[in-house]
């Protein structure tokens, strides 16, 4: 069983950096899937998913209305789009500038509670990477605190494309380092959302809270 198997990788790798295991939570990566895959992993305990796409994630989001799920929103956020971010989501991981942090803010509606949100850091640099740059994540951190809409969670990374996971681990060790130090004026923020199939141990050596998995879960996709 692929979930079975995830969760064994992730308790292993807990207790190689002598953490619990209860302290990263395991989010699926569930973009392209079928609700009907969803729907499965949910049956054997998985609650939280990732979403990429906002049309294809509202389908299932209706479809899967019964099954008491969490939907997170990993994708880069266009302003077109907030409103059904706002309506319809948990978590909206992938915010990286004021203007979105506004925008989800206002049309949040008042039935759904704060919407928990984490800040989106391009922690190498790239310039064709979506992320607000590490100088910038106080600024956005004390705008997205403000709001009475939004609950500051922490931060998400997705590093450079590295040959070997522990290649990963400097990334993801920025990161770690500027979570702290932001904690010291958002003692709220419990999330450090960094590492997917191929280096959540590394990512969890380095204090990741969350780890995204989609492949290693799901199975390769069609075509």
């Amino acid at each position: 069983m692929r979930f079975t198997a995830v969760r064994e990788r992730i308790d292993k790798a807990c207790r190689a950096a002598g953490r619990d295991a209860d302290e990263v939570r395991l989010l699926a990566v569930s973009k392209t899937r079928p609700a009907a895959a969803i729907s499965a992993a949910g049956a054997l305990g998985q609650t939280a998913f990732g979403e990429n796409y906002v049309d294809e994630a509202l389908a299932k989001i209706r479809a899967l209305a019964g099954d008491d799920l969490e939907w997170h929103f990993i994708g880069p956020v266009q302003s077109n789009k907030t409103r059904d971010l706002a309506a319809h989501f948990d978590w909206v991981q992938s915010v990286d500038r004021v203007k979105i942090a506004r925008r989800l803010a206002d049309q949040r509606p008042d039935d759904r509670g704060a919407l928990n949100v984490t800040i989106q850091v391009n922690v190498d640099a790239e310039p064709q990477k979506a992320g607000c740059s590490i100088a910038d994540a106080a600024a956005l951190a004390e705008d997205i605190a403000g709001r009475d809409r939004l609950a500051l969670r922490g931060l998400m990374a997705i590093p450079a494309a590295v040959d070997e996971p522990d290649e990963a681990r400097p990334a993801f060790a920025r990161l770690r380092e500027l979570f702290e130090r932001l904690r010291s004026n958002h003692p709220d923020m419990d999330t450090l959302s960094m590492g997917m199939s191929s280096d959540l141990e590394a990512a969890i050596a380095e204090g990741a809270t969350m780890v995204r998995v989609g492949t290693d879960l799901f199975g390769p996709r069609d075509g």
